[in-house]
């Protein structure tokens, strides 16, 4: 991953930290939360939330660790201190800092907290209904769930969400719009988090016209992010965008 960021005019656009500072630390880590959290231009923090054997919620994208560590280790059956024992690569691929480990949600909720930003916490597997309720009972006890938005591939995570807080703020992640997304968001009140080679413009008017807000993700380059921004869409997730 290249440490240099780049720089874009976001004008009223929101800029989202995909798993914190991407662009300068290990993607999911306390380090690269903290590198987006000192960092005015970002709005928000975009992270990935897992649970593990032991009913501890932690903060990795994918289902195992061997891509982030060399270390194959399955998260969900995995205790929260096994996990915390394996030492996360650098962006260069080297695994001797001590101090990158795997977050906890709660490691998470409290630095976007502490330095001002906004939580952007995607649930990342198919939960059952009472883990949706455990996280947004973490999240209610550090005093930052009004300043968290949840964001699913899984339709069944954010009807669970509805179910808790039918007024939270909410995206839909998907790929290429159609008439059933359309539907789906729309009975639950959720907004668009759309991959960006897929966002069309005549798809955008259409989401605005139905009130939603836009969120488009993962962007990289000044090219397609200033076409977003002149466009008007609501927030651009990405690794080094400034």
């Amino acid at each position: 991953m290249d440490r240099r960021t780049t720089k874009i005019n976001s004008k009223n656009t929101k800029m989202v930290a995909h798993q914190g500072l991407f662009g300068l630390e290990r993607g999911n880590s306390n380090q690269a939360f903290i590198a987006a959290g000192n960092r005015e231009k970002y709005y928000g923090i975009e992270t990935d939330v897992h649970r593990t054997a032991d009913g501890k919620y932690v903060c990795i994208h994918d289902s195992n660790t061997k891509g982030v560590s060399g270390v194959d280790m399955d998260v969900e059956s995995s205790t929260l201190e096994q996990l915390q024992s394996i030492r996360l690569m650098d962006v260069d691929g080297a695994t001797d800092r001590a101090d990158i480990r795997i977050p906890t949600l709660k490691d998470y909720i409290k630095i976007c907290r502490d330095y001002g930003k906004v939580s952007v916490l995607e649930l990342k597997t198919p939960f059952e209904k009472e883990h949706i309720g455990e996280i947004i009972d973490i999240i209610r006890d550090l005093g930052h769930l009004e300043n968290t938005v949840f964001i699913s591939f899984h339709k069944q995570d954010l009807i669970y969400l509805r179910e808790y807080l039918p007024d939270q703020k909410a995206q839909f992640l998907f790929g290429v719009w159609t008439d059933e997304i359309r539907d789906f968001v729309v009975e639950y009140g959720l907004d668009i988090d759309i991959r960006w080679p897929d966002l069309t413009r005549e798809a955008f008017d259409e989401m605005k016209a139905l009130g939603k807000e836009v969120n488009v993700w993962t962007v990289d380059d000044t090219e397609n992010g200033g076409r977003f921004v002149d466009w008007g869409v609501d927030y651009i997730t990405t690794n080094i965008l400034e």
